[in-house]
């Protein structure tokens, strides 16, 4: 879409918006003034540019009769390149989920107990970064390790403004290695071991519809490390979507229906992320990256406690600062890829 189409869809965007007949449909007001809020930038950087090439022209024009104005014309010339660069910025096409929220699958792979307990390491990372920012989380679903750790574990996090949590962790997904000594080493050797880590958008109800008759939905007891029972009735839930295989477990909460509910959550999530992978080849090769076997050669980030060093492989990045990075000051890591996936997208469309 070019920027002369851009402008009139914000322009159709503001009627409909002022309209209060709109407003009467919540999910239609949310999806119109979402969309209103990522041209705004646009809009914004090009009527700023447009008064810049404006007052440039009157500028040079009372130079010729008043000296005074040829300073003032050229800051103003100095200012229209920085804008046309930002405004170059804003035009690249956006990602279409960068504005959602997220469903995180971190899975222990590799490596045992100590694998788990790096799962939990990068849950602890995820809930700080996220708790930084100012997200809301919520854990959907565990599976606890025996010494603390977690088997699998299933967390939604939400952002509270426009800014979504996609647009900044939708790089988390893939292999992450550990190499450290293990609790469970007694001759202090370094071992190396990997969790993985699957990022969805959360899907909301209008954007993937499921019949009830593709599911089969089972049901059983909750059981905590090592296998134990942990409930006494059959509130843990398995539900199968038979046209695509997909199975998602839930057994967190104490009954039955807010299993059920937790594991729609989930579902929803992986649903919408085949559709797009089947609707969209570029989202297909994206998320080839996040690699459903954890294997520790297929790694996208390191992180190398002897050393107190991280290091992302897809792009190069590399910093001493591991013990804060775990402690949830993530932002150097995510800019670093949301800088490359940039640079990228700009030199495909210069």
């Amino acid at each position: 879409m070019n920027l002369d189409e851009l402008l009139k869809e914000y322009s159709e965007l503001e009627l409909q918006l002022a309209d209060p007949a709109v407003h009467a449909d919540q999910h239609k007001a949310r999806t119109l003034g979402r969309r209103y809020s990522q041209l705004t930038p646009i809009v914004a950087t090009y009527r700023e540019l447009d008064a810049a090439r404006d007052d440039l022209t009157a500028a040079k024009e009372l130079a010729g009769e008043d000296e005074g104005f040829a300073a003032e014309a050229a800051e103003i010339a100095a200012r229209i390149p920085q804008l046309e660069e930002r405004l170059k910025h804003l035009l690249i096409p956006r990602d279409p989920n960068d504005d959602k929220d997220i469903i995180m699958e971190i899975k222990a792979g590799e490596g045992g107990e100590e694998s788990a307990l790096f799962a939990g390491d990068l849950l602890r990372m995820y809930l700080r970064y996220a708790e930084r920012i100012g997200w809301k989380t919520e854990v959907i679903d565990s599976q606890p390790s025996d010494l603390g750790g977690y088997k699998d574990v299933t967390v939604a996090i939400k952002a509270k403004g426009d800014d979504g949590v996609w647009s900044r962790l939708k790089y988390e997904g893939g292999v992450h290695r550990v190499q450290r000594v293990p609790v469970t080493e007694s001759q202090g050797r370094i071992h190396t071991s990997a969790a993985g880590v699957l990022v969805y958008p959360e899907a909301e109800d209008v954007e993937v519809q499921i019949d009830p008759n593709d599911l089969r939905i089972d049901v059983y007891r909750s059981s905590g490390p090592g296998g134990q029972s942990v409930n006494t009735t059959d509130s843990a839930v398995r539900i199968t979507h038979l046209p695509t295989g997909v199975v998602v477990s839930c057994q967190n909460e104490k009954s039955q229906l807010q299993n059920k509910e937790s594991a729609m959550r989930i579902l929803r999530a992986r649903l919408l992320a085949i559709a797009q992978e089947e609707a969209d080849a570029a989202a297909q090769a994206e998320r080839k990256s996040q690699v459903r076997t954890v294997d520790r050669s297929e790694r996208v980030r390191t992180y190398n406690y002897p050393e107190n060093r991280i290091s992302d492989h897809r792009v190069g990045f590399k910093a001493y600062n591991l013990d804060q990075v775990l402690d949830g000051e993530l932002n150097a890591v995510t800019q670093a890829l949301i800088d490359a996936e940039m640079a990228e997208k700009l030199a495909q469309h210069s």
